[in-house]
């Protein structure tokens, strides 16, 4: 397949997703959603790990604001909501197979939501997590379920209303992130080494056993979906992004 935003390749039973879209700091489109959703549908069958990587410098900085500026410019409405995106993470989190995240660079905003809906993260020393949304007058609607389910309330919200990067010291302190090395490579390849000997059908079994004891992130979808509609809907907040965009400075 031949993919705009995104680099795959597969290994025996792992496939590894990299989100590839230098040009524009790793952010989140709609084709970026969309080519997401094929590549986890080829999972389903026999992929027993999904590695999901970006950039050296920057993992995934979130939406993509310059395209917002740019339907703005262009007086264009998005058609597309926040449910793919929301889905996308639910696939990610209850999907019949193993999420890892490694991480390198900067998490910020929907990146986020990457991380937080993956049943492993590993990073090295460079990287650094940010919930910037409320400088735009935003909410992370859809990422806090997922971080909330991985970090518990209080620290969420900690970040949700600080805006600031947290270090990757502070991230494995909080259990954002399970394990960290100077060089992230070799510790990947140490975690793989293990994941590689378990079952599909022990990896399903265990992810539906998982997903049967805590229900919280279908409860929460329909609540986030609203919430995330009624912030980008606000015209003050769009407003904020598109001066962002012009000047390079914060609301």
């Amino acid at each position: 397949m031949d993919y705009q935003t995104i680099k795959v390749r597969f290994q025996d039973s792992i496939c590894f997703i990299q989100i590839h879209r230098p040009e524009a700091n790793n952010t989140i489109n709609d084709q970026l959603i969309e080519e997401f959703h094929q590549v986890l549908a080829l999972c389903e069958e026999s992929i027993t790990v999904v590695v999901v990587e970006g950039l050296p410098e920057v993992f995934c900085f979130g939406a993509d604001f310059k395209g917002i500026h740019k339907k703005m410019a262009c007086g264009e409405v998005s058609k597309e909501g926040p449910e793919p995106l929301y889905d996308l993470w639910l696939k990610m989190a209850t999907g019949p197979y193993i999420t890892l995240s490694h991480v390198r660079g900067k998490v910020n905003a929907g990146g986020m939501g990457f991380v937080a809906a993956s049943d492993i993260i590993l990073a090295d020393q460079t990287a650094q997590f940010s919930l910037s949304e409320l400088l735009f007058g935003l909410l992370p609607a859809c990422v806090l379920p997922f971080l909330i389910r991985r970090i518990g309330f209080q620290k969420a919200n900690y970040l949700t209303l600080m805006t600031k990067p947290i270090s990757i010291q502070e991230a494995h302190t909080w259990s954002l992130v399970d394990a960290y090395d100077v060089q992230s490579e070799p510790l990947l390849r140490k975690h793989l080494l293990r994941l590689k000997y378990l079952s599909k059908t022990g990896i399903q079994r265990y992810k539906r056993y998982m997903n049967g004891l805590n229900d919280f992130l279908l409860q929460s979808k329909s609540l986030a979906l609203a919430t995330n509609i009624e912030v980008f809907s606000d015209q003050q907040n769009l407003e904020g992004i598109y001066h962002y965009v012009e000047t390079g400075q914060f609301p």
